[in-house]
């Protein structure tokens, strides 16, 4: 049941769930990785570009993946600094 007591509120299962943005830019260096390798073995000029092009964009949302963990971490220290100060007064 949900917390007011209606309809069962939906629980992804553990497959479905959103991993931690540190996981997911690993993912996405691994697969920046993997689109380098098919493109070195790609015969076609075509295929390698294409390979080549995803692997660039792999290592963007890796590295915006990371900056954006970067400030999720900085947001939460200024929030809990915050609320420590504010408990103090």
């Amino acid at each position: 049941m949900s917390p007011t007591g209606g309809t069962p509120f939906y629980v992804a299962p553990p497959s479905l769930r959103r991993p931690p943005t540190n996981t997911t830019a690993i993912f996405y260096r691994d697969r920046a990785r993997q689109a380098e390798s098919e493109a070195a073995t790609a015969t076609l000029d075509n295929v390698r570009t294409r390979h080549l092009r995803a692997a660039k964009a792999w290592d963007e949302m890796a590295t915006r993946a990371e900056k954006t963990a970067e400030r999720k971490s900085v947001n939460e220290e200024a929030k809990l600094a915050a609320e420590m100060n504010e408990d103090d007064d």
